[in-house]
């Protein structure tokens, strides 16, 4: 099936994740421009090894990085995770400082990495409520890596998907007041470009690890006619052939659209 060319086994002076055998099952002209990844089971993995659910979050920092990787070399072009949602400040303070100190070290230290292998950072969410020592990182990460373009990492932070259809609800409604929209204007496509993913096009598949198979306010809009392909298996655990096996699985199955 494989109609193209195996990407490169050395990518900037790094060798390649993936062997030229693993793509033999793969479509190499029909790999999903934008997947979308809800990274459960942090928790639940340190939980199984009587660690704190600390480790968890840092162990899922260390496969975020090996998965974007894994995902620009099979030549994913967008990849959104969920990192932390609206409902996510529900945890108690400990477990909620624990993972804004994660975000914050993986900023810093991948930021070199990311610019090295032309990973584009950006950010959807309330990015408002988030601490100033992140949204510090945050910005100088998204800075530095403005000008890469081999794949977009999207992290969702702050994020809801029903927050994010009020916010743009808003803003429509602020452009119909100073008379920039009109409402006979508003369509499915413009209500679309005032999400936090207008830059983007619709995932074409979501990932959920740890075996839940809820979409848990994540991208509420954009999922519509998504694939979604579920794991048992926790995400600190999730590896690039898991990510292989997703892509696989979309490719076997056929995107009617409503059709």
């Amino acid at each position: 099936m494989n109609t193209l060319i195996a990407p490169e086994t050395v990518v900037n002076d790094k060798k390649a994740i993936y062997d030229p055998d693993d793509f033999e099952l793969l479509d190499l002209s029909k790999i999903p421009e934008h997947v979308a990844i809800i990274m459960d089971g942090n928790r639940r993995w340190a939980k199984q090894r009587g660690l704190p659910a600390m480790m968890g979050h840092w162990r899922g920092a260390e496969t975020l990085t090996k998965i974007v990787r894994a995902a620009s070399e099979i030549g994913i072009k967008t990849l959104t995770v969920y990192a932390f949602s609206t409902e996510n400040w529900s945890r108690c303070k400990e477990e909620i400082d624990a993972i804004m100190q994660v975000l914050k070290v993986y900023l810093a230290k991948e930021r070199q990495p990311m610019v090295d292998e032309g990973v584009r950072l950006d950010a959807i969410g309330d990015l408002s409520k988030l601490p100033s020592f992140v949204l510090r990182e945050l910005e100088l990460s998204k800075s530095s890596t403005s000008h890469c373009n081999k794949i977009d990492l999207v992290l969702a932070i702050n994020y809801g998907g029903r927050d994010d259809i009020r916010r743009a609800f808003l803003a429509m409604m602020e452009d119909c007041e100073k008379g920039k929209l009109s409402k006979d204007q508003i369509t499915e496509m413009h209500i679309s470009q005032y999400l936090d993913t207008a830059k983007w096009p619709d995932p074409e598949l979501l990932i959920r690890t740890s075996g839940e198979r809820r979409q848990s306010n994540f991208l509420l809009w954009q999922l519509c006619y998504s694939e979604f392909y579920h794991t048992d298996v926790f995400w600190p655990d999730f590896d690039e052939h898991d990510l292989l096996q997703a892509v696989r699985e979309h490719q076997l199955r056929q995107r009617r659209l409503g059709s």
